[in-house]
This record gives C-alpha cells, sequence and structure tokens, in this order.
C-alpha cells in the first residue's frame, strides 16, 4: 500500500526515526511485528534492492506504523536518511509471531541491545497507552548514552506503567555514572534477585546478543519455553 514519511528524526546519534501516513488505511498489528518498507525511485542502488523487512517501532496505538534503524553506508539506509516528509514509500500489511506475550500474570525480563530496543518501543508504549497489568523489567545495553534510542521515552514509559522498571547499562561510556557492565548471570542476580527461573526472558537485539542471551539463560536451566528470542542482522 502507498503511504507518505510522517516524521523523521534522528532519536540518538546515527539512529533514525521514521513514521509514516497511511492515507486514512485502518492496518491492524500486534507489538513486536515487522513490515515490509520499498523505497520509491531510490536515489541509490546496490545488489539487494530497495525493499526491506524492519520491525515496527510504533505501538498500535500511536496509529502510525514507523521504524528506527541505524544508519549505515549502504543504499537502503542512505535512501531512508534523504527522505522527508511528504514523500512517497511503499509498505506492506505487518507479519511476523515473534509479539507481545498475552499472558499478564507472568513477570517478564525485556533484553534489548541496540537498536532491538524498537521491538521494545513498541510494547512497552502499548502496555502504558492501554494501561495493562505487566510486570516488566527492561534490561537495555550499549556502548554509549549518545547511541543509546528512546532512553528518555522509556522513562516517561516507566513513570506512566507501576510495573516497569528500566535499566539502562553503557559497556564503553566512562562519563556514564550509571551500570557499566554487560548483562551476565551477576548483572541478572543484582537486578532480579536469585530466582532467575520464574521470569520469561524475551530478548532482541545483535544475533551474536541474542545467541549470549541464549547460551546465558540456557545454562542456568531456564525451560524453553520462558525464551522468546529474535536478531537483528542489519539490512
Amino acid at each position: 500500500m502507498r503511504a507518505t514519511v510522517a516524521e523523521t528524526r534522528e532519536v540518538a546519534l546515527g539512529t533514525l526515526f521514521v513514521t509514516f501516513d497511511l492515507g486514512g488505511e485502518q492496518v491492524d498489528w500486534r507489538p513486536g511485528q515487522y513490515f515490509w518498507v520499498e523505497l520509491l525511485d531510490p536515489p541509490f542502488d546496490d545488489e539487494r534492492g530497495p525493499r526491506r523487512h524492519i520491525t515496527i517501532a510504533t505501538s498500535p496505538t500511536e496509529g502510525r506504523l514507523g521504524l528506527a534503524t541505524r544508519l549505515r553506508d549502504t543504499a537502503f539506509k542512505r535512501g531512508l536518511g534523504d527522505l522527508a516528509v511528504g514523500d512517497p514509500i511503499e509498505v506492506e500489511e505487518p507479519k511476523g509471531t515473534f509479539v507481545l506475550p498475552e499472558d499478564t500474570d507472568r513477570d517478564y525480563v525485556f533484553v534489548a541491545g541496540g537498536i532491538g530496543i524498537t521491538v521494545f518501543r513498541s510494547m512497552l508504549r502499548f502496555i502504558a497507552d492501554r494501561e495493562l497489568p505487566y510486570k516488566v523489567t527492561l534490561l537495555y545495553s550499549n556502548r554509549d548514552r549518545a547511541s543509546t534510542a528512546f532512553l528518555d521515552e522509556l522513562h516517561e514509559v516507566e513513570s506512566r506503567v507501576p510495573g516497569l522498571k528500566v535499566v539502562a547499562t553503557m559497556t564503553a561510556d566512562p562519563e556514564w555514572e550509571g551500570e557499566r557492565r554487560r548483562i551476565d548471570e551477576r548483572f541478572l542476580r543484582d537486578h532480579l534477585g536469585d530466582e532467575l527461573g520464574r521470569f520469561t526472558y524475551v530478548v532482541a537485539g545483535p544475533p551474536g546478543m541474542v545467541d549470549g542471551m541464549k547460551e546465558l539463560l540456557g545454562g542456568l536451566g531456564l525451560p524453553e519455553e520462558h525464551l522468546l528470542v529474535q536478531g537483528f542482522a542489519g539490512y
């Protein structure tokens, strides 16, 4: 379907947030799903073409499909960076099974690495806007504060959701006064307590980080059904 750019802004150093006006089209999606985006008349080209699938960064409560991405020197991302409000773009209906779990009686740990935060922005905005009784601890890991997308917004959401706790860690930022450790077993126990098996873990981030979390949590004896993962390989 045809859409137009409604907003484009930098939400962290080198990270672009873009939302789309669907021109009155009614599109339903669940927090966590993805959609296909195709650039029209792209100014740059490479062998991968102008079409990608991207996690939806916006909540259904916001009424607009949106994405957030690290800007890299690829034809597709350079084309995204050139978009202006009002520019046309092609999008497809959202899809995917990596979605916000429906059971609000569980205690959840959302683990985000870098741009993996997009899926959790969608989920947490939805929880806040619908005033849903989820209990979530968000563990959000980045190299430094400057490249950490949506952190101020996440703290604002935290103030609206009684069951939400946000823990940010910057692993290579000597000026950051909060957590600076990588997420390991000690980190988990310090922030979650010793009963790590009572949580359901939802993990999104670069494949290496996701694989590391799977290995860590599997080694702690976490049941497979208590771990949901999605890797962001980049595009």
